[in-house]
């Protein structure tokens, strides 16, 4: 069990004072928590409300099953209201108690029916949450006989829909979604471990009402890759429902503010990549390089060659060399012929 923020904060106090080391166990875990240029997957905390009907209880289940093992599921009702201080203080506690920065909190009531609160932490702290109605609702059991995804795989998630681009709640919701469900951070994927996928679909629904409402899809689909039937190299995915399908809508938001949120996405410089000079890259992804290179004068410069080539230049150069001596021969009987018809005598007898 992981210590407690109390217990973390004087051992850092007496470990700064040079006062006495703390426990071992404090010690170990305190180590897990130091900065990280690269994060591991973020663990999840599934709880349940002050009532929670049976139907909620299956929707944290199979948020356990699709999370797995990155996920932990607590079976006894809190005491705990989200979106105040109080309820708020109680999920810092809980979340840093289990080492989890993401939660959920389901809950049922007249007011609120079918309640989902979203969210995750940033230095132990709420960063944002969104609460969600669930209308309708399609469990991992609907499914049954179906293939299901294998434990620990990622996801590919699919937004569809113009508001996610528009619509700030829904951008900011988006962010929240991929990290609840991406996984494993990795460099490169086989596409032999690609198995299922994800897909939230936005449109406005009028609700019986004249207002209208943004409505998220949410559909998993298990995904068997297979051989291109018309012959091309890459595989063709084959998609099965598998679940667990639901559609909601959005009630409540709290979002970190632009100073904390600025805070919470900024990369230490060991992770962001440098970037290279004369160095782009198009719109078809291809590198494209530009050299600077000194001005070379290809003319002067000789390179070695064989005798065959030695020996035909040899024989040129001696060939215009004759052919120059020739015509200076010419132009010179030609000048003598001219001097000698002008003044009765060759310029040689001078």
């Amino acid at each position: 069990m992981a210590p407690t923020p109390h217990q973390s904060k004087t051992a850092k106090a007496k470990l700064i004072a040079g006062g006495k080391q703390p426990k071992a166990r404090i010690a170990r875990y305190l180590k897990t928590t130091e900065a990280k240029l690269v994060e591991g997957a973020k663990s999840s905390l599934l709880l349940k409300g002050i009532r929670c009907s049976d139907a909620m209880s299956t929707v944290l289940k199979d948020m356990k099953s699709i999370q797995s093992p990155h996920s932990k599921l607590l079976n006894k009702n809190n005491m705990i209201v989200p979106f105040d201080d109080a309820g708020q203080q109680s999920l810092e506690f809980l979340t840093t108690k289990n080492d989890a920065s993401l939660f959920a909190l389901a809950s049922h009531n007249k007011k609120r029916p079918n309640n989902l609160v979203m969210g995750r932490t940033f230095d132990r702290r709420v960063l944002d949450m969104v609460e969600i109605g669930i209308l309708q609702y399609r469990s991992l059991s609907d499914f049954g006989g179906l293939p299901k995804k294998r434990l620990g795989s990622k996801p590919l998630m699919q937004f569809v829909g113009d508001l996610w681009s528009s619509d700030i709640n829904l951008k900011r919701l988006e962010n929240l979604l991929i990290d609840f469900y991406r996984g494993d951070p990795v460099d490169s994927l086989v596409l032999s471990g690609l198995d299922h996928v994800m897909v939230f679909t936005a449109a406005e629904t009028s609700l019986g009402g004249p207002e209208t409402y943004p409505i998220i899809h949410q559909r998993t689909y298990y995904m068997k890759l297979k051989k291109d039937p018309k012959g091309g190299k890459a595989p063709v995915p084959y998609l099965t429902p598998s679940g667990p399908d639901m559609d909601f809508k959005v009630r409540r938001t709290q979002f970190a503010s632009p100073d904390l949120w600025k805070v919470a996405i900024k990369q230490p410089a060991g992770v962001k990549a440098k970037k290279k000079k004369n160095r782009t890259t198009n719109i078809f992804g291809e590198t494209i390089g530009r050299l600077h290179l000194e001005k070379q004068e290809i003319d002067k410069r000789s390179g070695k060659k064989v005798k065959a080539l030695r020996l035909a230049d040899q024989i040129e150069k001696k060939e215009e060399r004759a052919a120059l001596d020739s015509e200076l021969g010419k132009e010179k009987e030609e000048m003598s012929s001219e001097f000698k018809q002008a003044y009765g005598f060759a310029p040689d007898n001078m």
